[in-house]
């Protein structure tokens, strides 16, 4: 009975003895997660002998400054993405400008083709009224004259140049309610050259 008896007391003193030491290392590991000592690296080879993960380091519950760290943080992430949004505008509009300028060229050069027409237009327009205004002064001039005198002018024209006297001439009489003298002026004119001058001014007149 004794021999049983020493057995109990000694295991019951070696399992004190692990209670002892499971609650040092467990006051140890309380202690150091609030942040009041540092046992982690000494604990680190007593947990690994027994399988034990080492517990990782947390931040300090008592940092002062945690919260401003993590609003800065988003506020820097935050501006970050705002940045690369401003960017990617900038080069949307860059583009757009590009085109605007492209466009602004296009109708630039369209516009002095355009003027570059008017003034041909215009010149073309001034030449033919300042064509018109010698005609009919000449035709008149002709009318005015005696018959014979004006023929004598007349024969001494060109073919093309007389029948657009000749036909001035006519519009004018139309337009004023007079008799025309082409007739009259044909009549005296060399008959081969007054047939000529018919079947020109029978023509439909180039516009």
């Amino acid at each position: 009975m004794a021999g049983i008896s020493g057995s109990a007391g000694i295991a019951k003193i070696f399992f004190l003895i692990i209670l002892i030491i499971v609650l040092i290392i467990g006051g140890l590991l309380w202690v150091d997660f609030l942040g009041l000592i540092e046992s982690r690296d000494t604990l680190a080879p007593i947990l690994r002998m027994v399988h034990l993960d080492v517990p990782e380091a947390v931040e300090q519950p008592d940092d002062l400054f945690l919260l401003d760290k993590e609003r800065l943080a988003k506020q820097i992430e935050a501006l970050d993405l705002r940045e690369a949004d401003l960017q990617s505008r900038d080069e949307n509009i860059s583009l757009a400008e590009a085109k605007l300028k492209e466009l602004a060229i296009q109708l630039e050069e369209h516009q002095k083709s355009l003027d570059e027409k008017e003034k041909s237009l215009n010149e073309a327009l001034k030449m033919y009224d300042n064509k018109r205004a010698n005609l009919e002064q000449n035709a008149k001039y002709l009318e005015g004259m005696e018959p014979g005198k004006a023929v004598s002018i007349m024969d001494k024209m060109q073919y093309t140049e007389l029948v657009d006297v000749l036909r001035t001439s006519e519009g004018l009489s139309k337009e004023s309610g007079k008799a025309s003298l082409v007739a009259f002026w044909l009549s005296l004119m060399d008959p081969e050259r007054a047939a000529k001058i018919q079947s020109m001014m029978a023509l439909k007149p180039e516009d």
